[in-house]
């Protein structure tokens, strides 16, 4: 009997370590929260909408992408060791679908929101009535995104009226700060300038006194 026991324990015992061990951690994506969500690659606003993407570390952390294509560079630039779970968005419902389980039609004349042109779909026969509607496009899988260019479309980025330049950004950048500067330098020297403008013209007025009263002073 006590035998009997101690087996049924140990048995318990392997079933809790094979169930940690297999299952793993259990991860849920947040919700989208318009007014403080901007996407951790590119800083810009996450919207709630059918492109916006999630990472959820294993130790619990939230990332959120406006562009599946943020993911993947975020990915590119991290690895993947940290990531407890991957999440898109079924571009008719915006309900969150893993990464791995999602459908993907490409195309660089997509418009998705940094210019990347991937919208993913819960159900293929979804993201093939989407390239067909689209007239243009690739299906693909999370395992054909591996090793997908993912390249930029500039042109469909200029039209939206981001601007990237070279990198992620809203468009003020280097540019901006540049203007700024020349602006405030600009303002420098005409402060410099009004300043030597006026003791120059005190020079005058005291060369002009000076010389009125030599002449006086020779009558």
């Amino acid at each position: 009997m006590r035998l009997k026991g101690m087996g049924v324990a140990a048995l318990l015992l392997m079933l809790v370590w094979v169930t940690t061990a297999c299952g793993g951690a259990s991860y849920t994506p947040q919700e989208i929260n318009e007014e403080t969500d901007v996407c951790v690659i590119c800083k810009m606003a996450v919207k709630d909408n059918a492109y916006a993407t999630q990472i959820v570390t294993k130790d619990g952390q939230s990332l959120k992408f406006d562009d599946l294509g943020c993911m993947n560079e975020w990915k590119q630039q991290n690895g993947t060791d940290t990531i407890g779970a991957a999440f898109v968005r079924d571009f008719h419902s915006n309900q969150w679908i893993p990464y791995e389980q999602a459908y993907y039609a490409y195309d660089p004349s997509y418009a998705t929101p940094m210019a990347y042109g991937v919208v993913s779909f819960e159900k293929q026969a979804d993201a093939e009535a989407y390239i067909q509607q689209q007239g243009a496009g690739t299906l693909m899988t999370s395992e054909q995104l591996a090793s997908h260019s993912w390249a930029v479309n500039r042109d469909m980025m200029n039209m939206d009226g981001h601007g990237h330049g070279d990198a992620h950004g809203d468009g003020h950048g280097d540019d901006g700060m540049k203007m700024e500067a020349e602006s405030g330098h600009g303002g420098d020297s005409s402060s410099h300038g009004t300043e030597a403008d006026g003791q120059a013209a005190h020079g005058d007025m005291e060369g002009s006194t000076d010389k009125a009263a030599g002449e006086g002073h020779h009558k």
